[in-house]
Order: structure tokens, then C-alpha cells, then sequence
């Protein structure tokens, strides 16, 4: 079992299982083993790296704070904002929360009825019932879910100039959204995306987690997945999303040389690599016998020319490998489909690859041969490497990861939540808990969460309900004191008020479908392709990996399942700034700008689901002024002011085209601040 280097005294208490004895065992080099480095004080003290401490909810110290705090949360938020001389916003009224709570944890609108209902239950337990409720629904998992596909970059095609796509990679999707929805413990989270197949190769969920050291990016060598460059580039990509994701530190700039800010030694990175040498790509086929036979018959004599045009390839002189490349583009599209399969992985011992410190990070300047051993900082100083070749090294990296000892993991996935609840993390940079990241705005709070996190079996929703039953989280997006407060606290870190936020890009589309009662709620399954421009489509180097679904009804199903290709990003979700998907999505970019504008205004979705919206008004509504007041309760959750109500009957009497004045009326609603923004 690996160690921490931490205090002997408390450790002994607290984990006695993360000092038991270490296995030494000599590593076989063909170079000088590098150092293991040794570390300053001052960079284990760091207080990213220090052990968690025991934080105590600060006393009120009046009966109006006592009354103010509702969860622990709120003792921490007060302290804070008296220090600083601040106070917090007033409560928000209840239309504003439901709102609120509905978009953050569903990513879709309530209910004009709910909205209704919460609004008039005036019992003690009307809000907790309300979180309980969207707590407990399958549109969770959906929204949570979507926000770890942005952490992990998942993606459904390799991406680079081929791009080829990946059919089953969607199993991923779902089984992410299976475990927010199920609240699976973290702690397992973790460790059956980066080890399922080593801990169970017979659990079909597990071999489907484990597709998570497949997410990258692939570059396509000629279709030869097996020089040193390519495997090289895909061990990084299963090293740097280890660092960035689960651990949220910068590990991958140690990879050309040691860090410049942060105490990782270009010989960590490698070791930490080590884990992954024995991973190998596995795709376990879903089909019979017979249909894996007839697939053979198909591909084996395809499979042959291009082996023997590959072969022809590396001798061949610079000036004819581009008119053979065209040549082998020609023959894989000749390729029958895939058959359906677990897009996974699996060790080979006997393959695995002797992992080098490189220098600058150049594959074909290997400098010294290293094993695998997990961070320096977080480990003493005697910790020996291990061979590559051990049995589940990935396994041993995962219960490392995942150990409750561990300074960064609970901390690093309580800042997430904290920041998709609030819009800014505790620690504002969440991939970052190095010394280039920001300082955490309070350190006691986010280790009491992380404490609490881990207490409870690292399950989620409890940490939800915490941070959404709290004062902090009900208070208004304005102060009355707002002047004085921007002076002390522009970016709000100390929480003096809820900040708006602008709806995301899937929350945008998934809402006009859903106000427009077009949304299919299918649950789970292939990914949908929507039909688009054919100049996007000429653009790729592959056009028929595009290919419309079939079945027209999916396409109003919500944007979590329409497909992530990585070269060809759907207009719409990239003007709201939908991530690129090559590197992990920390935080979605809330930029503003004219295309915005002109997507909602002329856009071809945005107008026929205006057009959809105006029918169900039409059908719904009654009288305009019911109709104007039904509109309004969709799209914003709220009933229209009196100016906007006016404004609205006025409209809807001077045009004199039914079919065209609730359509525009529709696609003004869209336009709204009060739609596109959450308060």
C-alpha cells in the first residue's frame, strides 16, 4: 500500500492502512534510474498538499446569525463576510428559487405547476421537498453528469485530420449518468473508471467505466497505432487527465521538464505514467459467433490490402506517402461497420511499454528508464518505484487516488459542485491547487466539505443538499449594499450575494424544446446526429461519419446525447461556448457577443422552435392576455411585469397575422435576459 508523506502521529490514528508496509522491489533499467528527487519544506507545506484539518463550523454570535445559518455551510460564509465587513443579500423570492434550484440541478425549466406549487406550500419543509424531489429525478444525473463528460473531454470521435468515430463510445456517457443518478460513492466512481476491467473483467459496467483512459484525443499514423510516437502521445493524454481531473494539478507541464512553479519533478510525470504501460485499447465485441465470422469474411481481405499498403508506406519515399495515404483512406472507408462493443481497455504485461524520462519531452531522446510511483510531494521520501509490469498497477494508482488520506481528491470534487452550485469554485481555478492556481477564498470551509464529503461514504447528494438548503445558496442575485460590496469583493468569492449566470449551451437548446413541448425524454442509448449544413459537413475529411439519424423524433431528444464529434461542433452549442473537447472543460467560458444575438434571433432552431412555442400557446393559452401570461410563466418562470404585459398586448393586437404575431412573440420570449439568465 502506498504512503502519504504526513504526519506519523496522526496518521497512525486516523489511517493506519496508508502506512503498512511498502514491498520493495528493484526496478531493471537499461539507463541510470533518475533520482526520486527530494522536495524543500516549504513545498510540502503547501496547503494544497497538507493533510486536511479538522475545520469547526464558526459560533454565531447573535440570535440573527443563529437564524441566518441553516446548514454548517452558512457558519463559514457569515464568518467570512464579517471579517471583510460584509453582510448577505436578502433571501430570494420563491419563484426566483425554484428557478434557480430546477435549472441547476435538471438543466431544464420547472414547471409553470411547480413553480405554482412551491410558491404556495407554506410549510417549514417546502424547500427541502423541492431539492429532495429534483434530487431524486433521472434529469439529475443527466445535468451532472454532462458537467464531468466537460472534466473528462469526452468525445465520440478521435479527433485530428482522420476523426474517425467512435460507435460505442456513448456507453460512457451512460454509465456516467447512471452513477450521479444512482449517487454512487466517488471513492468507486474513481476507481472503476481508471482500474474496472483489472477489478472485475467480467462486469460489463466496469469494462465500460474503464473506457474513461480512452477519452483522448487519437492521432491516426497511417492507421498505425503502434509506433512509438503514437503510443507515446496516447500514454500523455491518460497521464494529463489523471493530473488535471482527479487529482487538479498541472502534472502535465512536468512532462518536457520539472515544473517551473509547482514541486513536480519531470521524473513523476513518467512515473506516473508508468501505471498506464500496460494499458492497451480494448474493444470487446457485443455480437455472436456467427456475426463476428460473416464481419471477418468482410474485413480479412480489406484488412490485407491495407497491412500490405501500410508496409509500403514506411519505405516509400516522402514524395509518394501522400498519394498512399489517399490510397488507404480509400480502403478503410471500403471496411464493413464495427460491430457493437465495450470501447474499453486491458493490461498486457508482456507488452508493456519501458516508459523513459524523455528529454523535452521528445519520445526518440530517452534519458532515463523509470518505473511507477505516484506524486513525489504526496509520498515520503524512501517511497520506491515499482516495475511497470506489476499486476493492476492501475488498480494500486486508483486506491492511491481514491484513498480518504489523499489532500487532493475530496477537496478538488467538493470545489467542483461548490462551483457548478455557486459559478466559482472556492478554489477559482479547479484544475489548478498549485501555486499558479488561485488561493481558496475558505480553506476552512472547503475542508469541512471534503471532511464531510468523505464522512459520508463520498456520496453526492448529501453534499448537495448541504450547500442547497444553506442561506448562502437562497439569497437574492442583488444586494442592497451592492456598491460598497463590488469595492471589497468584485468576484463575489465571499459569497455576499448569488450570482447570476447565464444558461449554458445545452441548457439553452434543452429549454426551447422543453417550453416549446418538443422534448423527447428519451433516456440513454446511441448518440444522435441532427441534420446540418452540407458545407460542415464538406469540411470534414471524412463526410460520412455524418450521417442523420433515421428516426426524426431523436432529434428533439436533449443536447447530452447529441454526438461530441470533436472536429465538427454543432453552431449552435459552440456560439454559447460549448468546450472543444481535446483538453478537460474546468470551467465553461460566459462570454457575450453579436453571433449570440443572431443565432436566437434568425437562427434555424431558435425560429422553428419559436414556431413550435407559438402553436402550444395557441393551443393552451386562450384569450392574449392569458396566452401573454402563460409565455411568460414558461419562459421565465415568472409572470410578466406590467410594462412587459402591455408591451406584449400591444404587439399581438397591431399584427394582424395570427400565425406570425405569436411566432415572433414566441421568439422574443427567447431573446429575454429573463430566459437566457438565471438569478
Amino acid at each position: 500500500m502506498l504512503q502519504f508523506q504526513t504526519s506519523v502521529e496522526l496518521h497512525m490514528k486516523r489511517f493506519p492502512s496508508l502506512l503498512a508496509a511498502v514491498a520493495i522491489v528493484a526496478v531493471a533499467a537499461d539507463l541510470p534510474v533518475a533520482p526520486l528527487g527530494t522536495y524543500k519544506p516549504a513545498e510540502r507545506r503547501y496547503w494544497a498538499f497538507q493533510p486536511r484539518h479538522a475545520a469547526v463550523p464558526p459560533a454565531a454570535t447573535s440570535a440573527a446569525d443563529a437564524a441566518w445559518v441553516k446548514t454548517p455551510v452558512d457558519a463559514f460564509i457569515l464568518s467570512g463576510l464579517k471579517k471583510a465587513g460584509l453582510k448577505p443579500a436578502p433571501k430570494a423570492d420563491r419563484a426566483t428559487l425554484i428557478r434557480r434550484v430546477t435549472y441547476d440541478l435538471h438543466g431544464v425549466p420547472p414547471t409553470p405547476e411547480e413553480v405554482d406549487a412551491f410558491v404556495r406550500d407554506k410549510s417549514p419543509k417546502a424547500w427541502e421537498k423541492v431539492v429532495d424531489r429534483l434530487l431524486d429525478s433521472p434529469r439529475y444525473g443527466e445535468q451532472w453528469g454532462r458537467h464531468w463528460l466537460d472534466v473528462v473531454r469526452f468525445a465520440e470521435s478521435d479527433g485530428y485530420e482522420y476523426d474517425t468515430h467512435r460507435p460505442d463510445a456513448y456507453r460512457y456517457r451512460d454509465y456516467v449518468v447512471h452513477s450521479f443518478n444512482t449517487d454512487k460513492p466517488y471513492a468507486d466512481f474513481v476507481k472503476e473508471q481508471l482500474a474496472g476491467d483489472e477489478m472485475d473483467p467480467k462486469n460489463e459496467m466496469f469494462l465500460i467505466a474503464s473506457g474513461f483512459n480512452r477519452l483522448g484525443p487519437l492521432r491516426k499514423n497511417a492507421g498505425n497505432q503502434k509506433v512509438a510516437s503514437s503510443r507515446n502521445e496516447v500514454l500523455v493524454e491518460m497521464t494529463n487527465i489523471v493530473g488535471a481531473a482527479l487529482l487538479g494539478v498541472t502534472v502535465g507541464c512536468a512532462r518536457c521538464h520539472d515544473h517551473k512553479f509547482d514541486p513536480f519533478r519531470q521524473t513523476d510525470y513518467y512515473r506516473l505514467m508508468g501505471y498506464f504501460a500496460q494499458t492497451q485499447p480494448d474493444d470487446i465485441i457485443q455480437a455472436t459467433t456467427e456475426e463476428q465470422a460473416a464481419w471477418k469474411v468482410q474485413a480479412a481481405p480489406v484488412q490485407k490490402e491495407i497491412q500490405a499498403l501500410q508496409t509500403k508506406m514506411r519505405r516509400a519515399p516522402e514524395n509518394e506517402k501522400a498519394t498512399l495515404a489517399m490510397q488507404l483512406d480509400d480502403l478503410e472507408d471500403k471496411l464493413p461497420a464495427p460491430l457493437p462493443s465495450f470501447y474499453s481497455v486491458t493490461d498486457d504485461a508482456k507488452q508493456a511499454t519501458p516508459i523513459f524520462t524523455l528529454f523535452h519531452g521528445d519520445y526518440q531522446q530517452p534519458v532515463a528508464k523509470v518505473g511507477a510511483r505516484p506524486l513525489g510531494i504526496l509520498m515520503p521520501e524512501t517511497t520506491p518505484e515499482e516495475p511497470v509490469d506489476i499486476p493492476k498497477p492501475r488498480l494500486e494508482l486508483a486506491n492511491w487516488i481514491a484513498d480518504a488520506a489523499n489532500p487532493l481528491t475530496a477537496r478538488v470534487m467538493v470545489n467542483r459542485v461548490w462551483q457548478y452550485h455557486f459559478g466559482r469554485g472556492i478554489v477559482s481555478t479547479p484544475n489548478d491547487f498549485g501555486r499558479m492556481g488561485a488561493q481558496p477564498s475558505n480553506p476552512d470551509l472547503l475542508d469541512y466539505l471534503a471532511n464531510q464529503y468523505v464522512e459520508n461514504g463520498w456520496r453526492m447528494k448529501p453534499l448537495h443538499r448541504m450547500i442547497l438548503l444553506s442561506s448562502a445558496y437562497q439569497q437574492s442575485s442583488q444586494s442592497p449594499v451592492e456598491k460598497t460590496a463590488m469595492e471589497k469583493d468584485s468576484e463575489n468569492a465571499l459569497l455576499w450575494k448569488f450570482s447570476r449566470r447565464r444558461l449554458d449551451a445545452e441548457e439553452i437548446r434543452d429549454s426551447m424544446l422543453t417550453i416549446s413541448n418538443r422534448l423527447n425524454p428519451k433516456a440513454g442509448g446511441p448518440s444522435v446526429m441532427i441534420p446540418i449544413d452540407e458545407d460542415l459537413v464538406k469540411m470534414l475529411k471524412r463526410p460520412q461519419y455524418w450521417v442523420a439519424t433515421r428516426d426524426k423524433s431523436e432529434y428533439d431528444r436533449r443536447s447530452l446525447y447529441m454526438i461530441y464529434k470533436r472536429n465538427l461542433q454543432l453552431p449552435f452549442m459552440g456560439v454559447f461556448d460549448a468546450p472543444d473537447t481535446l483538453l478537460s472543460c474546468a470551467r465553461r467560458e460566459q462570454s457575450t457577443h453579436a453571433p449570440q444575438a443572431l443565432e436566437m434571433l434568425n437562427g434555424a432552431l431558435s425560429n422553428e422552435l419559436a414556431a413550435a412555442f407559438a402553436e402550444r400557446l395557441r393551443k393552451e393559452g386562450g384569450s392574449d392576455s392569458a396566452r401573454i401570461d402563460y409565455a411568460w410563466q414558461l419562459a421565465t418562470g415568472r409572470a410578466p411585469t406590467v410594462k412587459e404585459k402591455a408591451l406584449a398586448l400591444q404587439y399581438l393586437k397591431e399584427q394582424p397575422d395570427d400565425a406570425v404575431r405569436l411566432k415572433e412573440l414566441a421568439l422574443d420570449l427567447f431573446n429575454l435576459n429573463a430566459f437566457i439568465y438565471v438569478n
